[in-house]
């Protein structure tokens, strides 16, 4: 289960869908439908940086 006291730092190298408010988070960061960002998660995996990539591309 996430720490929901630690949001800066290594927690925001992963992007876990299974939480509602980092869904919410990322999806707006990137600017992209939540089921977009679900997507390019199950395609590249949790790595923030592999799914801006990928959605930038």
């Amino acid at each position: 289960m996430d720490d929901k006291t630690k949001t800066g730092g290594a927690d925001r190298t992963k992007i876990n869908i299974n939480e509602s408010y980092e869904v919410d988070y990322w999806a707006n960061k990137f600017g992209v439908s939540k089921d977009k960002l679900k997507a390019a998660v199950q395609t590249v995996g949790t790595s923030a940086a592999e799914v801006e990539e990928f959605l930038t591309k």
